[in-house]
Protein backbone atom coordinates (compact mmCIF):
# COMPACT_ATOMS: atom_id res chain seq x y z
CA UNK A 1 0.00 0.00 0.00
CA UNK A 2 1.10 3.28 -0.88
CA UNK A 3 1.52 6.01 1.99
CA UNK A 4 2.10 9.36 0.70
CA UNK A 5 0.90 12.94 2.10
CA UNK A 6 -0.63 15.36 -0.98
CA UNK A 7 -0.67 19.32 0.10
CA UNK A 8 -2.13 21.85 -1.65
CA UNK A 9 -2.11 25.67 -1.52
CA UNK A 10 -4.56 28.21 -1.92
CA UNK A 11 -5.98 30.52 0.40
CA UNK A 12 -5.10 27.98 2.49
CA UNK A 13 -2.80 25.37 3.05
CA UNK A 14 -4.48 21.62 2.90
CA UNK A 15 -2.44 19.00 3.69
CA UNK A 16 -4.21 15.02 4.29
CA UNK A 17 -2.57 11.30 4.50
CA UNK A 18 -3.27 9.14 1.46
CA UNK A 19 -2.95 5.47 1.45
CA UNK A 20 -4.28 3.68 -1.94
CA UNK A 21 -5.82 6.87 -3.67
CA UNK A 22 -7.59 7.63 -0.38
CA UNK A 23 -8.38 10.03 2.38
CA UNK A 24 -7.50 8.55 5.85
CA UNK A 25 -8.19 10.74 9.01
CA UNK A 26 -9.25 14.50 8.16
CA UNK A 27 -7.54 17.20 5.97
CA UNK A 28 -5.59 20.07 8.28
CA UNK A 29 -5.61 23.42 7.12
CA UNK A 30 -4.05 26.47 7.60
CA UNK A 31 -4.67 28.97 8.70
CA UNK A 32 -7.77 27.48 10.30
CA UNK A 33 -9.53 31.12 10.72
CA UNK A 34 -11.37 32.52 7.29
CA UNK A 35 -9.98 35.86 9.01
CA UNK A 36 -6.67 35.37 8.29
CA UNK A 37 -6.95 33.44 4.54
CA UNK A 38 -4.29 36.66 3.56
CA UNK A 39 -1.79 35.28 5.57
CA UNK A 40 -0.12 32.83 3.46
CA UNK A 41 0.53 36.37 0.58
CA UNK A 42 2.28 38.15 3.89
CA UNK A 43 4.65 34.92 5.13
CA UNK A 44 8.11 34.86 3.75
CA UNK A 45 9.41 31.76 1.54
CA UNK A 46 10.97 30.33 4.53
CA UNK A 47 8.30 30.63 6.93
CA UNK A 48 5.72 28.99 4.65
CA UNK A 49 7.61 25.79 3.76
CA UNK A 50 7.91 25.74 7.87
CA UNK A 51 4.22 25.42 8.18
CA UNK A 52 4.24 23.39 4.96
CA UNK A 53 6.38 20.73 6.69
CA UNK A 54 4.89 21.22 10.12
CA UNK A 55 1.37 20.24 8.60
CA UNK A 56 3.29 16.87 6.69
CA UNK A 57 4.22 15.63 9.67
CA UNK A 58 1.58 16.29 11.89
CA UNK A 59 -1.11 14.16 9.29
CA UNK A 60 1.93 11.24 8.62
CA UNK A 61 0.37 10.57 11.84
CA UNK A 62 4.07 9.17 13.60
CA UNK A 63 4.87 7.06 9.74
CA UNK A 64 8.60 8.63 9.18
CA UNK A 65 9.02 5.74 6.25
CA UNK A 66 6.26 7.83 3.75
CA UNK A 67 6.75 6.62 -0.27
CA UNK A 68 6.03 10.32 -1.18
CA UNK A 69 4.84 13.89 -0.56
CA UNK A 70 3.22 16.36 -3.05
CA UNK A 71 3.19 20.12 -3.00
CA UNK A 72 0.71 21.89 -5.69
CA UNK A 73 1.13 25.19 -6.42
CA UNK A 74 -0.81 27.91 -7.67
CA UNK A 75 2.35 29.05 -10.73
CA UNK A 76 4.71 27.93 -13.36
CA UNK A 77 6.50 24.75 -11.98
CA UNK A 78 9.83 23.66 -13.46
CA UNK A 79 11.91 20.97 -12.28
CA UNK A 80 10.96 21.95 -8.20
CA UNK A 81 11.33 25.57 -9.16
CA UNK A 82 8.71 27.96 -8.97
CA UNK A 83 9.63 30.10 -12.07
CA UNK A 84 6.40 32.51 -11.38
CA UNK A 85 3.51 32.44 -8.98
CA UNK A 86 1.59 35.63 -9.12
CA UNK A 87 -1.19 34.35 -6.35
CA UNK A 88 2.25 33.99 -3.99
CA UNK A 89 4.84 36.00 -5.37
CA UNK A 90 7.48 35.42 -2.38
CA UNK A 91 7.55 31.65 -4.45
CA UNK A 92 8.98 32.97 -7.63
CA UNK A 93 12.55 31.63 -8.16
CA UNK A 94 12.00 29.27 -5.06
CA UNK A 95 13.73 25.70 -5.13
CA UNK A 96 10.80 24.42 -3.84
CA UNK A 97 11.09 21.13 -3.75
CA UNK A 98 15.37 21.30 -2.64
CA UNK A 99 13.76 23.30 0.21
CA UNK A 100 10.83 21.12 1.34
CA UNK A 101 12.74 17.93 1.03
CA UNK A 102 15.69 19.47 3.60
CA UNK A 103 13.23 20.59 5.78
CA UNK A 104 11.28 17.16 6.38
CA UNK A 105 15.01 15.32 6.37
CA UNK A 106 15.50 17.25 9.26
CA UNK A 107 12.19 15.88 10.69
CA UNK A 108 12.80 12.27 9.84
CA UNK A 109 11.42 12.05 7.11
CA UNK A 110 13.47 10.87 3.49
CA UNK A 111 10.56 10.69 1.19
CA UNK A 112 10.78 12.05 -2.40
CA UNK A 113 9.20 15.42 -3.05
CA UNK A 114 7.27 16.56 -6.18
CA UNK A 115 6.34 20.19 -6.32
CA UNK A 116 3.08 20.71 -9.16
CA UNK A 117 1.20 22.81 -10.66
CA UNK A 118 -1.99 23.12 -8.58
CA UNK A 119 -4.23 22.87 -11.47
CA UNK A 120 -2.51 19.61 -12.58
CA UNK A 121 -2.96 18.21 -9.36
CA UNK A 122 -7.31 18.96 -9.65
CA UNK A 123 -6.63 16.93 -12.76
CA UNK A 124 -4.89 13.82 -11.19
CA UNK A 125 -7.49 13.64 -8.34
CA UNK A 126 -10.66 13.79 -10.56
CA UNK A 127 -8.71 10.88 -12.52
CA UNK A 128 -8.31 9.20 -9.04
CA UNK A 129 -11.85 9.73 -8.13
CA UNK A 130 -13.68 9.15 -11.13
CA UNK A 131 -11.87 5.79 -11.91
CA UNK A 132 -9.98 7.30 -15.04
CA UNK A 133 -6.06 6.77 -13.86
CA UNK A 134 -6.17 4.97 -17.61
CA UNK A 135 -7.61 8.15 -19.32
CA UNK A 136 -6.53 11.71 -20.25
CA UNK A 137 -8.57 13.95 -18.67
CA UNK A 138 -8.37 18.31 -18.48
CA UNK A 139 -9.92 20.41 -16.22
CA UNK A 140 -10.26 23.78 -16.08
CA UNK A 141 -10.64 25.91 -12.56
CA UNK A 142 -12.21 28.27 -11.97
CA UNK A 143 -11.16 30.85 -9.13
CA UNK A 144 -9.19 34.40 -9.02
CA UNK A 145 -7.29 33.00 -11.95
CA UNK A 146 -7.68 30.75 -14.63
CA UNK A 147 -5.55 27.55 -14.27
CA UNK A 148 -5.89 24.62 -16.81
CA UNK A 149 -4.36 20.93 -14.93
CA UNK A 150 -4.34 17.81 -17.29
CA UNK A 151 -3.65 14.51 -16.57
CA UNK A 152 -1.41 12.20 -17.04
CA UNK A 153 1.34 14.90 -16.42
CA UNK A 154 3.31 15.59 -19.56
CA UNK A 155 6.36 18.09 -19.34
CA UNK A 156 5.24 21.44 -20.80
CA UNK A 157 3.67 25.23 -20.10
CA UNK A 158 0.24 24.10 -19.61
CA UNK A 159 -0.79 27.93 -18.82
CA UNK A 160 -3.93 27.46 -20.21
CA UNK A 161 -5.51 30.44 -18.60
CA UNK A 162 -3.17 32.62 -20.55
CA UNK A 163 -5.34 31.53 -23.92
CA UNK A 164 -5.89 34.07 -26.37
CA UNK A 165 -9.40 34.29 -26.98
CA UNK A 166 -9.81 37.31 -28.19
CA UNK A 167 -8.44 40.19 -30.28
CA UNK A 168 -9.86 43.04 -29.26
CA UNK A 169 -7.02 45.57 -28.01
CA UNK A 170 -9.51 46.70 -24.93
CA UNK A 171 -9.23 43.11 -23.11
CA UNK A 172 -6.24 44.03 -21.14
CA UNK A 173 -7.43 43.04 -17.85
CA UNK A 174 -5.34 39.85 -16.81
CA UNK A 175 -2.67 39.70 -13.82
CA UNK A 176 -0.34 38.93 -16.19
CA UNK A 177 -0.67 41.90 -18.33
CA UNK A 178 -1.04 40.01 -21.67
CA UNK A 179 -4.30 41.21 -23.78
CA UNK A 180 -7.33 39.02 -24.72
CA UNK A 181 -6.75 36.07 -22.43
CA UNK A 182 -8.95 33.74 -21.14
CA UNK A 183 -8.20 34.98 -17.54
CA UNK A 184 -8.97 38.57 -18.16
CA UNK A 185 -12.42 37.48 -19.48
CA UNK A 186 -13.17 34.95 -16.63
CA UNK A 187 -11.19 35.47 -13.54
CA UNK A 188 -12.67 36.67 -10.59
CA UNK A 189 -9.70 39.32 -10.01
CA UNK A 190 -10.33 40.25 -13.74
CA UNK A 191 -14.18 40.71 -13.55
CA UNK A 192 -14.36 43.18 -10.92
CA UNK A 193 -12.03 45.33 -12.45
CA UNK A 194 -14.40 45.16 -15.54
CA UNK A 195 -17.25 46.09 -13.28
CA UNK A 196 -16.15 48.33 -10.66
CA UNK A 197 -19.29 49.08 -9.28
CA UNK A 198 -20.33 45.33 -9.45
CA UNK A 199 -19.36 42.19 -7.54
CA UNK A 200 -19.11 39.18 -10.06
CA UNK A 201 -21.94 37.41 -8.23
CA UNK A 202 -23.90 40.27 -9.37
CA UNK A 203 -23.52 40.40 -12.67
CA UNK A 204 -24.51 37.19 -13.15
CA UNK A 205 -27.61 37.60 -11.41
CA UNK A 206 -28.07 40.98 -13.05
CA UNK A 207 -27.96 38.80 -16.87
CA UNK A 208 -30.76 36.35 -15.33
CA UNK A 209 -32.70 39.34 -15.34
CA UNK A 210 -31.74 40.83 -18.45
CA UNK A 211 -29.54 43.84 -17.94
CA UNK A 212 -28.05 44.08 -21.35
CA UNK A 213 -24.43 44.49 -20.54
CA UNK A 214 -24.27 41.75 -17.90
CA UNK A 215 -26.18 39.42 -20.72
CA UNK A 216 -23.55 40.36 -23.12
CA UNK A 217 -20.49 39.70 -20.66
CA UNK A 218 -22.19 36.38 -19.83
CA UNK A 219 -22.35 35.19 -23.74
CA UNK A 220 -18.17 36.68 -23.48
CA UNK A 221 -17.56 34.43 -20.76
CA UNK A 222 -19.00 31.57 -21.99
CA UNK A 223 -17.27 32.70 -25.82
CA UNK A 224 -13.74 32.83 -23.88
CA UNK A 225 -14.02 29.41 -22.17
CA UNK A 226 -15.33 27.70 -25.25
CA UNK A 227 -12.58 29.03 -27.55
CA UNK A 228 -9.88 28.06 -24.73
CA UNK A 229 -11.87 24.05 -24.54
CA UNK A 230 -12.06 24.01 -28.67
CA UNK A 231 -8.50 25.41 -28.64
CA UNK A 232 -7.06 22.72 -26.46
CA UNK A 233 -9.54 20.03 -28.41
CA UNK A 234 -7.58 21.31 -31.62
CA UNK A 235 -3.84 20.55 -30.46
CA UNK A 236 -4.61 17.41 -28.02
CA UNK A 237 -7.40 15.80 -29.41
CA UNK A 238 -11.04 15.38 -27.60
CA UNK A 239 -11.27 13.78 -24.37
CA UNK A 240 -12.98 14.60 -20.98
CA UNK A 241 -13.19 18.26 -19.75
CA UNK A 242 -13.87 18.75 -16.27
CA UNK A 243 -15.00 22.23 -14.74
CA UNK A 244 -14.55 23.11 -10.97
CA UNK A 245 -13.64 26.01 -8.64
CA UNK A 246 -14.95 28.93 -6.17
CA UNK A 247 -16.81 30.05 -8.92
CA UNK A 248 -17.87 27.30 -11.15
CA UNK A 249 -21.49 28.21 -10.54
CA UNK A 250 -21.21 31.07 -13.09
CA UNK A 251 -20.95 28.35 -15.92
CA UNK A 252 -24.19 27.68 -17.84
CA UNK A 253 -23.47 24.31 -19.31
CA UNK A 254 -25.40 24.24 -22.12
CA UNK A 255 -24.35 27.93 -23.21
CA UNK A 256 -20.56 26.40 -23.15
CA UNK A 257 -21.56 23.17 -24.92
CA UNK A 258 -23.48 25.18 -27.81
CA UNK A 259 -20.46 27.78 -28.31
CA UNK A 260 -17.61 25.03 -28.41
CA UNK A 261 -20.01 22.99 -30.62
CA UNK A 262 -19.70 26.01 -33.09
CA UNK A 263 -16.10 25.73 -32.75
CA UNK A 264 -15.06 22.39 -33.51
CA UNK A 265 -16.61 21.21 -36.47
CA UNK A 266 -14.17 18.21 -36.99
CA UNK A 267 -16.02 14.50 -36.75
CA UNK A 268 -12.76 13.04 -35.26
CA UNK A 269 -12.49 15.68 -33.00
CA UNK A 270 -16.12 15.76 -31.64
CA UNK A 271 -15.92 13.19 -29.14
CA UNK A 272 -15.41 15.28 -26.12
CA UNK A 273 -17.42 16.20 -23.16
CA UNK A 274 -17.83 18.79 -20.50
CA UNK A 275 -18.61 18.29 -17.22
CA UNK A 276 -19.19 20.34 -14.03
CA UNK A 277 -17.85 19.11 -10.87
CA UNK A 278 -18.20 20.72 -7.67
CA UNK A 279 -14.54 21.96 -5.74
CA UNK A 280 -12.98 19.76 -3.00
CA UNK A 281 -10.62 20.38 -1.20
CA UNK A 282 -9.61 16.33 -0.91
CA UNK A 283 -9.66 15.88 -4.53
CA UNK A 284 -6.53 18.36 -4.59
CA UNK A 285 -4.89 16.57 -2.32
CA UNK A 286 -5.13 13.14 -3.38
CA UNK A 287 -4.08 14.48 -6.99
CA UNK A 288 -0.87 15.79 -5.17
CA UNK A 289 -0.30 12.74 -3.42
CA UNK A 290 -1.35 10.53 -6.33
CA UNK A 291 1.20 12.74 -8.75
CA UNK A 292 3.97 12.68 -6.47
CA UNK A 293 3.59 8.79 -5.99
CA UNK A 294 3.77 8.38 -10.02
CA UNK A 295 6.85 11.00 -10.11
CA UNK A 296 8.46 8.21 -7.69
CA UNK A 297 7.42 5.35 -9.94
CA UNK A 298 4.94 3.81 -7.80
Amino acid sequence: MAKSVGVTLSEQVFTGFVVDHALVGALRRFPEDEDEYSALVEMPTEALVETICTQVVAVAQGNKVLDAVGVAVPGLVKNGVIEEAPNLPQLKGARLRDMITGKLKEQGIAAPVTILNDADGVAAGLAARHGKLDSMIRVWTLGMGIGFGRYPFSPGVWEGGHTVVTLDEKEAYCGCGGRGHLEGVMGHRSMRLRFLDMEPEEVFEAAKKGESRCVEFKKLYHKALAAATASSIHMAGPGKFFLTGPYVSFVDLPMLKDYTQQMVKMSPLQGYSLEIVDENPDTRVIGSAVTAEQAAGL
